[in-house]
């Protein structure tokens, strides 16, 4: 039997709520998943969902970005949906980066705003019929 695929969920502060109103709008497709998220994310997410699963990481700023970076690296996740608030300055802005850099380098479908989350979650792909792969490909042509 194949392994459920994981999802991450990832929320600026000023996307919280956007976050929470997508998981719930979203519960029941959300089940299927493996859950991890950062963790006041997905602690907003287990109090209104809490029939959710949701392992939490650590919080953004204290590395719960590179947590995620290292799951994308060693291809644990089949999906990222990453609530970016454009406007606010990100102490952290460069972690934000780099967990953008390696979704786009190891062909991770990702999702970053409410829009393309919808569209994420109705993906073939992201539903398990095709897994990331843990290196990159090579276009030799």
């Amino acid at each position: 039997m194949a392994a459920r695929p994981t999802l991450a969920l990832v929320a600026h502060d000023a996307k919280k709520d956007t976050m929470v109103a997508f998981a719930q709008r979203n519960t029941e497709k959300l089940r299927d998943y493996d859950l991890v998220a950062t963790g006041t994310t997905g602690g907003r997410i287990l109090e209104v969902c809490p029939g959710l699963k949701v392992t939490r990481l650590k919080s953004g700023p204290l590395g719960g970005d590179q947590q995620i970076g290292a799951m994308i690296a060693e291809g644990r996740l089949q999906g990222l949906v990453f609530f970016v608030d454009p406007l606010s300055p990100m102490p952290h802005d460069v972690d934000v980066k780099a967990l953008m850099r390696l979704s786009l380098v190891y062909d991770l479908p990702m999702a970053l705003n409410l829009s393309t989350a919808e569209i994420l979650l109705r993906s073939a792909r992201l539903s398990g019929l095709k897994t990331t792969s843990t290196t990159p490909e090579v276009n030799c042509g």
